[in-house]
């Protein structure tokens, strides 16, 4: 049976990306909160390497890399785009400000997503030297930020609500500003994934 699409090795971290966030979203509706949380960890961490992992493939075609490019951007609309606006949602930002919150963060992650593919394929077409920095805060960075806005969240009940509706304004609002980001390096890249576990570890012992 002939089917659409790429199914090799580079793209497999992203498949596991979106298969995680779906799980989340689910995981997020049953009033699942904390697991729903390592979920997006989980989906962070795979969109870590997924990049790394596509470029050890030395004879990708351009078809293969424009389709690694496109699908990956899509599967971060939900994993970083939906499910965390869901996840937010079930947490409290019910109000009308809140939905409004949850909606401009939204969009600006689409556009920030839709930029970036524009602006990869150009430079892809310049050079072949991998990527240093990025325009606008990247829409993943919500996996290392929301599970550090939650435990904060759990040192400061009171104002649990009101800081989620300020790191989902703020991480909103920066992924459309013309700011310049460095790539993390490998180095940088543990502390992230250090802090997020020592974050969820503190969540399921408080919760």
């Amino acid at each position: 049976m002939c089917v659409i699409g790429y199914y090799n090795y580079t793209v497999i971290l992203t498949y596991l990306s979106l298969a995680s966030a779906v799980s989340g979203m689910l995981f997020t509706v049953n009033g699942h909160f904390r697991i729903a949380l390592v979920c997006l960890a989980f989906s962070g961490l795979c969109d870590m390497f997924d990049g790394k992992v596509a470029r050890a493939k030395k004879d990708r075609t351009e078809e293969e890399k424009r389709f690694g490019i496109q699908i990956d951007s899509l599967c971060d609309v939900v994993s970083f785009g939906i499910f965390p606006a869901l996840w937010s949602y079930c947490m409290g930002m019910k109000s009308a400000l809140g939905i409004g919150i949850l909606i401009l963060y939204t969009t600006g992650g689409v556009i920030r997503l839709g930029y970036f593919n524009v602006m990869e394929e150009k430079r892809q077409q310049k050079t072949k030297e991998a990527r240093t920095s990025y325009s606008g805060l990247p829409i993943t960075s919500i996996a290392i930020i929301l599970p550090l806005a939650a435990m904060a969240g759990l040192l400061w009940k009171r104002q649990a609500c009101l800081l989620l509706h300020i790191t989902m304004l703020a991480v909103g609002i920066l992924f459309v500003t013309r700011i310049r980001v460095p790539k993390p390096k490998n180095v940088t890249l543990a502390i992230f994934i250090a802090a997020v576990s020592l974050a969820l570890l503190k969540i399921f012992r408080v919760f």
